[in-house]
């Protein structure tokens, strides 16, 4: 009996990979929306100014660096909780496949929503004559949680290593 209830818990970890398979779409998603970006600016390109330049870029890179997040979680979600991804020896496997535990995708995910919240920060302050002050002060405030919110939990990875090594 007791078997049976651990195969069957063992084999739930596949209730998770809809999951993944639905952030793969997410990522089309956010493919579809670059491109459109980008087609959107590519024709005024030449008469545009630079800061509108520069917004322009960052759009896209924001856009990008959520696209990355998406795929770390995919491909280290599923690794770690589902199944291994069989590549054998492909030179494209990126070098941090099937060594980023939990704990690594946390701070990378963090590190990745600051960057975001980085960038939509900077956009405001290029545009700050046409942005409100009180926007400007949460998208401020929201910045710094994010950023003790990734110091804490690096710090507390830090301690939880530091015990582990304590203790043998």
């Amino acid at each position: 009996m007791e078997r049976s209830l651990e195969r069957l818990i063992f084999a739930s970890r596949w209730l998770m990979a809809p999951f993944y398979l639905g952030l793969v779409l997410a990522l089309a998603m956010l493919l579809v929306k670059f491109v459109q970006e980008l087609l959107h600016y590519l024709p005024g390109v030449l008469v545009m100014k630079e800061s509108d330049l520069v917004l322009a870029v960052l759009a896209l890179v924001d856009l990008t660096l959520a696209g990355s997040l998406v795929l770390m979680v995919i491909l280290s979600g599923y690794e770690n909780f589902v199944s291994k991804i069989e590549t054998g020896d492909h030179a494209d496997r990126p070098d941090w496949m099937g060594t980023l535990d939990f704990s690594g995708l946390k701070l990378k995910l963090v590190a990745s929503i600051v960057a975001i919240s980085a960038i939509h920060l900077l956009k405001a302050f290029m545009n700050v004559s046409a942005v409100n002050k009180d926007d400007i002060f949460w998208l401020v405030v929201i910045h710094m949680a994010f950023v003790v919110s990734g110091v804490l939990l690096a710090l507390m990875d830090w301690i939880s290593e530091k015990a582990k090594d304590a203790h043998g």
